[in-house]
Order: C-alpha cells, then sequence, then structure tokens
C-alpha cells in the first residue's frame, strides 16, 4: 500500500528530471528546429516578410519557453526549501538596512506582475513589516523578478540583464531605504495602521520526489498566468521585426536626443502588460535601431511604475505617500537609465 501511495510522485518527479534535460537539448537546436518547420516542413519564401516574421515567432517561441521552463523549474525546486512563511519570519528578525536588502532579494524570487504584487504588499504591512521595506518587495518583485531577468538574458544576452538586475535592484532598495528613513508610516490608512500578526505555520520537511511535484506544479500555475502575454509580446516582436523598417525608431528615439530617456519613460506609464511580453517587444524595438538604454527604461516603465498598479496602490495608500513613491521611483529609473547609456 505505501508503494502505491509513493508511486504517483515518484513517477510525477521522474518525468520533471527527464524533461529538464530534453528542454536543454531543444534549445540548442531552437534555431535548425524554427528554419525546418518554415522552410522545409512548408516551403514559404525565405525572402517574404510574412514568412521572417513566422520564423522569428517560432524562434523566439521556442527561446523564450524553454528557458522559462528551465529556470522557473531550478528556481521553484530550490523555493520548496524556503517557503515564503518561513522567509517572513527570517526578514522579521533583521534590523531595518539587511531587511530591505533582503527583501529586495525575496522580490527578485517573487514572479509578480506590478498590479499582483499589491495584495502581498498590504499583507505585508498588515503583518507590521516597515513601511520601506514593503515598497522595495513592491519594487523589485515586477522590476527585477526571474521571469524578465531571464527573458532579458536570453533576448540580449547575460551581460545586460545582469546589469539591469543590479540597476533594479538599486532603485528598490534605495526607495525602500529613503522611504524608511522619511518615516512616512502616518500617512497610511487607520485600518492599516492596526496591523496584525500573521500566523505562521511549521513546514514540514519533503522527501526530495515531492519537492520535485511542487516545483513543477508551481511552473505550471506560473506557465498559465503567463503564456498568454508571453505570446502577445512575442507576436508583436515578430510583427515589428517583419514589417518596421530598420532606422524608423531611431529617427525620432535616438540615444542621442536629451528627451529620449524621460519620453521612454512616460510612453511605458500608461500601459500595463507582464515582463513576459514587455521584454520581446523591447528587443524588436532595439532590433529596428532603438538604443538599448532607452528600451531598458521602457522596461521598467511598463514592469515596475504602470497606471493600473498606481490606481490600485491610491486603494491604500494618502495622496501624498502616492506621489512620494511614484517620484522616487521615477527619478531612480531616469538615473540608472542614464547609467544604461554610459555602459551600454
Amino acid at each position: 500500500m505505501v508503494s502505491r501511495l509513493q508511486s504517483p510522485a515518484s513517477g510525477r518527479s521522474g518525468s520533471g528530471l527527464i524533461l529538464l534535460p530534453l528542454c536543454l537539448l531543444l534549445y540548442y537546436f531552437k534555431d535548425a528546429v524554427a528554419r525546418f518547420v518554415v522552410f522545409e516542413m512548408f516551403q514559404f519564401p525565405h525572402t517574404a516578410a510574412w514568412a521572417l516574421t513566422l520564423l522569428h515567432f517560432i524562434s523566439t517561441s521556442l527561446k523564450i519557453f524553454l528557458l522559462l521552463y528551465i529556470f522557473m523549474f531550478t528556481m521553484a525546486l530550490l523555493r520548496t526549501w524556503f517557503p515564503m512563511e518561513k522567509i517572513r519570519a527570517w526578514l522579521e528578525s533583521l534590523p531595518v538596512f539587511p531587511a530591505t536588502v533582503a527583501a529586495g532579494f525575496f522580490g527578485v524570487l517573487t514572479p509578480f506582475c506590478s498590479c499582483s504584487a499589491v495584495p502581498l504588499f498590504i499583507s505585508f504591512l498588515e503583518s507590521g513589516f516597515p513601511l520601506g521595506m514593503t515598497f522595495t518587495f513592491l519594487i523589485a518583485s515586477p522590476l527585477v523578478n526571474e521571469v524578465i531577468i531571464i527573458m532579458l538574458a536570453g533576448l540580449f544576452g547575460f551581460r545586460i540583464a545582469i546589469i539591469y538586475a543590479i540597476a533594479g535592484l538599486l532603485i528598490a532598495i534605495t526607495a525602500g531605504l529613503l522611504i524608511d528613513r522619511l518615516n512616512l508610516e502616518k500617512f497610511l490608512p487607520p485600518w492599516l495602521l492596526d496591523f496584525q500578526s500573521r500566523k505562521r505555520y511549521d513546514m514540514q520537511p519533503l522527501p526530495m520526489a515531492s519537492r520535485i511535484v511542487e516545483a513543477n506544479r508551481m511552473v505550471r500555475d506560473s506557465m498559465r498566468r503567463i503564456w498568454v502575454y508571453a505570446l502577445a509580446g512575442i507576436a508583436v516582436s515578430s510583427l515589428i521585426h517583419g514589417y518596421v523598417p530598420e532606422t524608423w525608431l531611431a529617427r525620432f528615439a535616438d540615444g542621442s536626443h536629451w528627451f529620449a530617456l524621460p519620453l521612454a519613460l512616460v510612453a511605458g506609464l500608461p500601459l500595463y502588460s507582464c515582463s513576459a511580453s514587455v521584454a520581446p517587444v523591447a528587443f524588436s524595438l532595439v532590433d529596428k535601431g532603438l538604443p538599448v538604454s532607452v528600451a531598458l527604461v521602457f522596461v521598467m516603465a511598463v514592469a515596475g511604475l504602470s497606471l493600473p498598479e498606481l490606481i490600485m496602490l491610491r486603494k491604500v495608500l494618502s495622496w501624498r505617500l502616492l506621489l512620494i513613491f511614484t517620484g522616487i521611483v521615477f527619478a531612480g529609473i531616469l538615473a540608472v537609465g542614464t547609467l544604461f547609456y554610459g555602459l551600454l
């Protein structure tokens, strides 16, 4: 009877381990697979714009989804040793500065869009966490989460992804420390000032087979949330790749214009998109002549400071606190955009 109860988990864990090397193998041959499908299987013309658009769509889709599975499975497996309840308890035991830094790294491990991070932001405040630390999480989670880092690495290379991650963490940590220093808790609504401690649960150790099953479940849940956005972003990226003239964007968004960075930031504010869709679009804009620094500022604006997020935050924050938060993040993105321009 015991073996029957354990066999489903063992079988699912074995399939998860087999899938990982298959994904790595397919990732290595992704371009060859895309060319075979477009030019050999369907025999589409090599010079047609729509055929090149389809080729880009298939190749980029394979690249993005395979990278997402490989890295998200690895991160999800690590999370089975570090559940959220345990992380929250650990953060509460730290002084303000290291707790704020740790909150930034915790945001990297939680792939939320800007609006999805707001409920957890509220729960942190209700648990009595310092305001600066919760804002650090709120900024880092959509801005520098694992999904956007994986996609930037796959599209732009690991160097740009690492520079983006460091810059995003600097914005989140600096903003959190500054907000904490300003003692802005008095601008929170009364119902949030009455903090309630959340119940803690003792986590039972899991066998490795159960950890792999749980990691696959977390990957499936994450993929269900983002696959539509990812495909939409890749589709827009492919259309730009196939049909937008090479120098069209460079005419008015050249990095030599002083207004390029602020324009990219303001252009991203009204938009709401998860990182899975904005990163491919930014890559195609760069491919058509937009400077990398301007494209990354646009990504940060869409991912970390969208108008829908600000509307949701207005329900729990006063106007003064909301404007202070927006101004700090806005200035931080412009500052790192200037850094991007000097490095990239």
